[in-house]
């Protein structure tokens, strides 16, 4: 099984993949996807670079299943708003993929990789580090969406597995119900 982490950001979101056998983890790729060498104010274009850049990861490495970091509600309305969108748009990238998505929170995330809902991002990266075997501290947004590819891994794959042997959530259906209406 291969899950594809998000970790979504309107400058920087970050990716990670992993492979499963059994319990095993294994590492295939990390990285990010930036949209800084675009003008703050060109949202549109922002939000299409963080579409074409997760269906292009999707694309390359082929995941089976996907994990994304849901929104927490900031300080800043705004910020909030703004990185609700990109989400939006990553989400809305792999589901365009036919990608099963699966979404945690961020204390979700730092209970299942180091143990504590509020570890710190020095703390999520060398767990990751640990966990995945590798030779250096992988950058924060990168080890954030690999913490989220092993917390599907631990967590998700039998939530997900129960929700199907309950016919909840069938894929290729599609559901409409009409709303009210003046």
């Amino acid at each position: 099984m291969r899950i594809l982490g998000i970790d979504p950001g309107l400058r920087t979101t970050g990716f990670g993949v992993i492979d499963m056998a059994g319990s095993e983890l294994r590492y295939v790729a990390s990285g990010t996807i930036s949209t800084t060498h675009l003008d703050k104010g060109q949202l549109p274009a922002r939000l299409k670079v963080l579409f074409d850049g997760i269906r292009e990861v999707v694309n390359r490495y082929e995941p089976d299943s996907a994990s994304v970091e849901i929104v927490f509600v900031n300080v800043n309305p705004q910020s909030t708003l703004l990185l609700g969108q990109a989400r939006g748009a990553c989400v809305t990238a792999l589901v365009s993929l036919d990608l099963p998505v699966a979404e945690y929170t961020a204390l979700q995330m730092k209970q299942a990789v180091v143990g504590y809902g509020r570890a710190d991002k020095t703390q999520i990266q060398e767990m990751v580090r640990r966990l995945l075997n590798l030779p250096g501290l992988p950058g924060p947004d990168a080890a954030d969406a690999l913490g989220l590819a092993i917390t599907h891994a631990h967590a998700g794959l039998g939530l997900s597995r129960l929700a199907q042997a309950d016919g909840v959530g069938g894929k290729g259906k599609t559901s409409y119900r009409a709303g009210r209406s003046r």
